[in-house]
């Protein structure tokens, strides 16, 4: 290089694509958080509604103890994947509002929603029907963040940082869980369980979070491309200009725009007719459309039947199976689980998503995740009566081992930060066409939620003896390590590498035949890459020429 300059090596990429330095400015890491905080409503929800249902006072609340056993269990399963249900619909919802109202108003209507229904959870005088009906209203807008937070993510970030700016989504979901497991930790220790401030003081968060994220959408701009989509060229290129820190006429900003445009206009070229009808006959009936929607159909089933996520909803109970009693210490050690989420989280998107690629990083946290859930089955097989036999005293001898797999537990969500939890929001948001990336992200999104639903809802009834019509703690563990290993095979043959791609090129990962794609799909869509930027290169090349050859003209005739 003239002058003897090094490159810039930057360790957050996985490739230098020649962005400008202008173009990584506090406006897009603002954007980056502003919507990132969304994921803190899952991570919000999943760890205080565990922390919440156990305290003493909210049981009783509800009157919990005047029901049997088998319905206990069926209320606390019920209250605690109320949510999911709600999000389903809040899932398919978001489809409708990001494509009619835009990424920016579909984030204030959703946070309304939010609002509303953890209000009413907390504002009713304990009748069971008014729980459920404040947590499935906020459910609503719980299941919309899923979809609009990552769909506009992914369009603002620069494709060199994408999985890093999309991966703040899911950071935000461990901050959320932290900040929730903490606040019942806190509210335990220093408030007791004998008033309605230890679990309605956590449950706040929901409505603080939510006003926040509400606020900081009026200092947001419209994702470019939704304007494209829209018809308003103009405002995309000046919200890009903003964005991106350039003047709309520089050249990565023009060039940015002009792919978008081009396609854009590709996809209009090939719509199967207009309105969402056209859209979802191009979703389904176009083959490398609809081996992107079995991938991320696929990645949903898998990833939240690998178990992770109803640790996560379930930690204080799990905690308890494999040992730790004492109401604070239990609570204590699922804090700690929390911030070793958010720790995995932050290694993710710093240091491995945009580096090693997505699958990398996707098969350690499955191979991770595995070696865990197969150790605690392996610890509950050793001793059968653990969560089985009532009041059972762990002998001293076994005592080694229940540390493990309490050990177990931490790797496990260590794993899950660093590969399905954040793949499945990533990969979705970034892998289809802009027409049709709206409604394939909630589809798959809302795949997600009825996964997460069946799950939370069946976890509390796996865990009972088969006596009891459960499968055993050992025997959901054995589910969730075959479901986690099986997640791993199909994840190196399916699933091609993303990183370092703009979204605009993602088609030429899916040319080969649909078997071939997850192991040759990266390398043959390189190879296409060089072949269009040669003639881009010699496009360039004859412009400029033609250009001299003009100036030329114009200076002899003076």
């Amino acid at each position: 290089m003239a002058g003897g300059a090094k490159k810039p090596v930057n360790i957050f990429r996985l490739k230098n694509l020649g962005e400008p330095k202008e173009v990584f400015n506090w406006k897009l890491w603002f954007a980056v958080v502003s919507f990132g905080l969304m994921g803190a409503a899952r991570g919000i929800d999943e760890g205080l509604i565990s922390g919440a249902f156990n305290s003493k006072d909210f049981q009783r609340y509800i009157n919990y103890s005047s029901y049997s056993k088998v319905e206990q269990t069926n209320i606390k399963a019920n209250v605690s994947s109320m949510v999911q249900i709600g999000s389903v619909g809040g899932a398919l919802f978001a489809f409708l509002v990001c494509d009619r109202i835009g990424r920016i108003w579909a984030t204030r209507q959703l946070c309304l929603f939010w609002i509303v229904g953890a209000a009413i959870f907390m504002g009713n005088n304990g009748n069971l029907g008014a729980v459920y009906a404040g947590r499935f209203i906020a459910g609503l807008g719980v299941g919309q963040t899923v979809v609009v937070a990552p769909v506009y993510l992914a369009e603002i970030a620069p494709a060199a940082i994408r999985g890093l700016c999309t991966c703040v989504f899911t950071g935000f979901v461990y901050l959320g869980i932290v900040l929730a497991y903490f606040a019942n930790y806190g509210c335990q220790v220093n408030m007791g369980d004998n008033t309605h401030k230890r679990w309605e003081v956590p449950t706040s968060l929901h409505v603080i979070f939510a006003g926040l994220i509400f606020c900081l959408s009026f200092f947001q701009y419209e994702s470019p491309r939704y304007l494209i989509k829209s018809g308003q060229v103009d405002k995309a290129i000046s919200n890009l200009s903003r964005i991106r820190n350039l003047p709309a006429d520089h050249e990565y900003v023009v060039r940015e725009i002009a792919a978008i445009q081009t396609a854009h206009q590709m996809e209009m070229e090939a719509t199967m007719g207009a309105g969402p009808l056209g859209i979802i006959k191009e979703t389904f009936m176009i083959p490398s459309n609809l081996y992107r929607i079995y991938l991320a159909l696929m990645a949903q089933i898998l990833s939240q039947w690998s178990g992770a996520g109803s640790i996560t909803v379930y930690a204080t109970d799990l905690f308890k199976l494999l040992g730790v009693t004492g109401s604070n210490e239990n609570l204590l050690v699922t804090a700690v689980f929390g911030i070793v989420k958010l720790v995995a989280a932050i290694l993710c998107a710093l240091f491995l998503v945009d580096v090693i690629g997505r699958k990398r990083a996707l098969l350690i946290g499955i191979t991770l995740q595995a070696i865990s859930m197969f150790y605690i089955a392996g610890f509950l097989t050793a001793v059968p009566e653990m969560g089985v036999v009532k009041d059972f005293k762990l002998p001293e001898s076994k005592k080694g081992a229940s540390e493990g797999a309490i050990a177990m537990i931490y790797l496990s969500g260590f794993g899950w930060a660093l590969g399905w939890n954040s793949m499945q929001y990533l990969l979705t948001a970034e892998l289809f066409p802009l027409r049709i990336r709206a409604l394939a992200t909630s589809l798959a999104m809302t795949l997600h939620f009825a996964n997460q639903y069946g799950n939370s809802r069946a976890v509390p009834n796996m865990l009972l003896p088969v006596s009891e019509g459960g499968i055993s703690p050992k025997g959901t563990f054995w589910f969730f390590g075959v479901i986690t290993l099986i997640g791993g095979v199909w994840v190196w043959f399916s699933i091609p590498e993303t990183a370092g791609r703009t979204l605009e090129s993602m088609d030429r990962l899916f040319e080969l035949p649909w078997y071939k794609i997850g192991r040759y799909g990266n390398r043959d869509a390189e190879e296409r890459d060089q072949v269009v930027d040669e003639k881009m290169e010699a496009m360039t090349s004859q412009l400029g020429t033609s250009q001299h050859v003009e100036r030329q003209d114009a200076s002899t005739r003076v």
